[in-house]
């Protein structure tokens, strides 16, 4: 279970002039290496260094930063949560297996990354059924796409 105090990655525990310092070293590709005990140096891989630049500038932007790894379990109130829905509403998908849960004694736990999964199902519903409305009210004559988007 997500524990904040375990996976939260608090800026204020870093000083301000370490986070400039790092933001400085992390704005350059291909910049960053790291060097253990022993001296033996290794270049951080694209998409590592990428990860990490991005939370080294949300850091020092004040930010603070939680890592959840995709096979963390959520209770059902931060499940509906994360997904900006209530706890009835969410326990209603379950019963309904639109997401996948498991049982820890009698509680149900949803894993992250079926939430993920069902949170891009639900956008990719939600603009197929927008592009739809879009095209009949197009057709009725009720919009004009050649000045969509222009005030």
């Amino acid at each position: 279970m997500l524990t904040t105090r375990n996976n939260r990655l608090d800026p204020s525990l870093i000083p301000d002039e370490q986070l400039a310092e790092l933001a400085k070293v992390f704005a350059k590709p291909d910049q960053v290496s790291l060097i253990d005990a022993e001296g033996n140096r290794t270049h951080l891989p694209e998409s590592l260094f990428a990860h990490f630049a991005r939370i080294v500038r949300l850091m020092s932007e004040r930010k603070a930063i939680l890592l959840v790894p995709e096979d963390e379990a959520f209770t059902t109130q931060a499940a509906a949560n994360y997904l900006g829905v209530s706890r009835q509403h969410l326990v209603g998908l379950l019963d309904a297996k639109e997401i996948p849960h498991h049982k820890v004694g009698t509680h149900r736990r949803v894993t992250f990354k079926d939430l993920l999964a069902y949170e891009r199902m639900r956008d990719a519903s939600r603009r197929e059924a927008l592009d739809k409305l879009a095209a009949a009210a197009e057709a009725a004559g009720h919009y004009d796409s050649d000045y969509a988007g222009e005030k």
